[in-house]
């Protein structure tokens, strides 16, 4: 077995492994250890008592930040005559048709959210095997099927974030960054844990929201007691 990086080890100091901590001291902990050389990414993990394989258990869903991502988000958008051009007015990155399948259909992402007006799911529905896996089909359950494309986008720009439940039961998203200060994650992560309880199913028995985990994309993660990131 390799031994842990040194970095990684001077991070775990101070951190008990099987502790369960306050979200406001979870904060403090991953921000502390944030120390790569770019802006870290702050990501949250959620282990939900669900069964994803059935119908009526399954978690999607969407959430504005309140205070951002922190990141900068790529817009596609499927359109065409004067919705595409209202697309390209609402700041939109890239807009297009069929001409834009076939460059997905290639391999060709150069976006990070993907919205469609209702009329051109027939062509989107064609990249199900391709979007779908990385969480960008557009779904009207989340606003991104919609002829309200101005909204849309910026929605989407401004720190809207989508989830959805993975085959084993565990939800993750970023909630900004670790430039952001304590009070502004907090919020965000609060917002996003609101979002998730609104979410659960009808088939959900039992604890919902079993476990919790925070960390940044190069720092350890931290387990958070689940009661501390919901509520206000």
């Amino acid at each position: 077995m390799s031994k842990q990086p040194k970095r990684m080890k001077a991070a775990r100091e101070g951190i008990d492994r099987n502790a369960l901590y306050t979200l406001d001291e979870a904060v403090k902990l991953v921000k502390a250890r944030a120390t790569a050389k770019f802006d870290e990414t702050i990501e949250i993990a959620m282990n939900l008592g669900v069964d994803p394989r059935h119908s009526d258990q399954t978690v999607r869903g969407v959430c504005s930040l309140p205070n951002g991502t922190g990141r900068s988000v790529r817009v596609a958008v499927f359109a065409k005559g004067a919705k595409a051009d209202e697309a390209k007015a609402a700041g939109a990155d890239i807009v297009g048709a069929e001409d834009l399948a076939e460059q997905v259909q290639k391999g060709v992402l150069d976006f990070d959210r993907c919205i469609a007006t209702p009329d051109m799911m027939p062509v989107v529905g064609r990249l199900g095997k391709i979007l779908g896996p990385r969480n960008m089909m557009p779904n009207p359950k989340v606003g991104t099927v919609t002829n309200d494309l101005d909204e849309a986008i910026k929605a989407a720009k401004g720190g809207a974030v989508e989830f959805r439940v993975e085959k084993t039961g565990i939800i993750h998203a970023g909630v900004g960054k670790a430039s952001f200060d304590e009070a502004a994650l907090i919020e965000n992560i609060k917002s996003f844990s609101n979002a998730v309880m609104k979410a659960k199913p009808s088939g959900a028995k039992g604890a919902y929201m079993k476990r919790v985990a925070l960390s940044s994309t190069m720092g350890p993660g931290v387990k958070i007691e689940p009661s501390s990131v919901v509520g206000r």
